[in-house]
């Protein structure tokens, strides 16, 4: 999965998935280690990537070039520091804080401060560079504040440094781990590229590719995610629309992402309002891409194939052990995965043999019982357990009287439309229906 997820991601959000794999202990750590510093050769973090280096060849004296970069490094570091601190007094300025908190976009401030106080196009492009010099020596926070104060001076109709902006600041966030930041920061920029009406067919199916890839970071962390994961993929808005952008993106450009959708899918409190989405999605990939998750909801909810959602289920245990984003979800889904085994089987059966019951479930006979009482008592099911014979007895699935009243009525209404159909067909009603009065 890593080395389909790579080529979405930007450098810098790569390197915790490195360490991650690191920490596995499945890859060769040499292997590791000498892609690391191919990535870090590429960034300004000089003191990390000696740090590889030394572990990389056990201590070794690092090359000259190293030490050649890190002096270059500091020095543009401090020439952009000079430059930039001009404008961030500028915009501390009382009148300028003021002009801020009124102004509706960056170019009525832009204007203002270059009025004012003699601010030009190249000093805010200064600021940007100065943004992005930060981020790349890896400090996240420093560029996310600078990045903030530049786009209160940059407008949106200016594609290259507006786009960027959000890019770059939703990016620091996730580094940052300030997941409700993030989320802010991936709203502003959905919002803009869903919007923006000068990207061509194909950039904005990049644009939103790269998004699905970089939001997974907030949809596996933020308290939310997985709804939104959900939203962004599956939920039509206003009834019966054409499908979501987002997930013709994943359908075109990256299937791989149905692995984390049907996880969220599983997982998900109301997993019945959207798993017949997901599984008709699942169908429709089915030959570009699958993995032992989307597989073990295929044998489920398709081929009722409950023997082959067990195997799939044992398979999952593995995925989610080397997978950076879902390995903390593991031990959710499998009680989410058995729910769901169960309540298929629910439907398929009334009396279901407890040990029949343990094997799909891959647990032993007696914590299946305890599972079961427990789910029994907090779903309140009507159910009951005679352990004498080892079975579960699934109750008569009563109406509710509102259901019943709902029934009666369309009922009503079919017999009412049927009388009124037959009458209408009468003679006489003919003859009254064209009579004329005359006064």
């Amino acid at each position: 999965m890593m080395q389909k997820l790579v080529p979405y991601l930007d450098k810098h959000l790569v390197l915790p998935l490195m360490e991650f794999l690191s920490s596995k202990e499945v890859h060769n750590e040499k292997d590791l280690l000498t892609a690391k510093l191919n990535i870090l050769n590429n960034t300004n973090m000089v003191d990390f990537a000696i740090d590889v280096y030394q572990k990389l060849h056990d201590g070794q004296q690092v090359p000259e070039e190293f030490v050649d970069k890190r002096f270059k490094v500091v020095n543009e570091l401090q020439e952009l520091q000079n430059l930039t601190d001009p404008i961030l007094s500028i915009l501390m300025k009382e009148d300028v804080t003021k002009q801020i908190e009124s102004s509706n976009e960056g170019k009525q401030l832009f204007d203002y401060v270059a009025q004012n106080h003699g601010v030009t196009q190249e000093n805010l492009e200064t600021l940007y560079k100065f943004a992005k010099f930060q981020y790349e020596c890896g400090n996240y926070s420093g560029a996310s504040q600078y990045l903030t104060s530049h786009r209160l001076l940059v407008s949106p109709t200016d594609k290259f440094y507006y786009l960027n902006n959000l890019w770059g600041k939703l990016a620091c966030e996730i580094l940052m781990q300030q997941w409700e930041h993030a989320l802010e920061d991936f709203n502003r920029l959905k919002e803009f590229i869903d919007s923006y009406p000068f990207f061509t067919p194909l950039e904005l199916l990049q644009q939103r590719t790269w998004l699905i890839h970089w939001s997974l970071f907030i949809f596996f962390n933020h308290s939310s995610g997985r709804d939104l994961l959900i939203e962004m993929l599956l939920e039509k808005k206003g009834g019966h629309q054409k499908p979501q952008p987002y997930l013709n993106a994943v359908q075109t450009i990256c299937p791989h992402i149905l692995r984390y959708l049907t996880v969220a899918v599983v997982t998900h409190r109301n997993r019945r309002e959207h798993m017949k989405e997901l599984v008709r999605v699942i169908q429709q990939e089915t030959y570009t891409y699958r993995d032992p998750i989307t597989e073990f909801v295929e044998c489920l909810c398709v081929n009722f194939d409950f023997d082959g959602a067990q195997k799939k289920l044992k398979e999952c245990s593995e995925v989610f052990d080397y997978d950076f984003f879902l390995v903390a979800l593991q031990d959710e889904f499998i009680e989410n995965a058995r729910l769901f085994v169960f309540e298929i089987f629910c439907q398929i059966h009334e009396c279901i043999s407890i040990n029949m019951l343990a094997e799909k479930l891959n647990m032993s006979p007696d914590e299946a019982e305890k599972w079961i009482v427990n789910l029994i008592t907090q779903a309140r099911l009507d159910a009951r357990i005679d352990s004498k014979l080892g079975h579960v007895i699934m109750g008569a699935q009563a109406i509710s009287p509102y259901q019943q009243l709902v029934e009666k009525s369309k009922a009503m209404s079919i017999r009412s439309n049927a009388l009124i159909s037959n009458l209408e067909k009468r003679p006489w009603h003919n003859k009254a229906a064209n009579a004329t009065t005359d006064f």
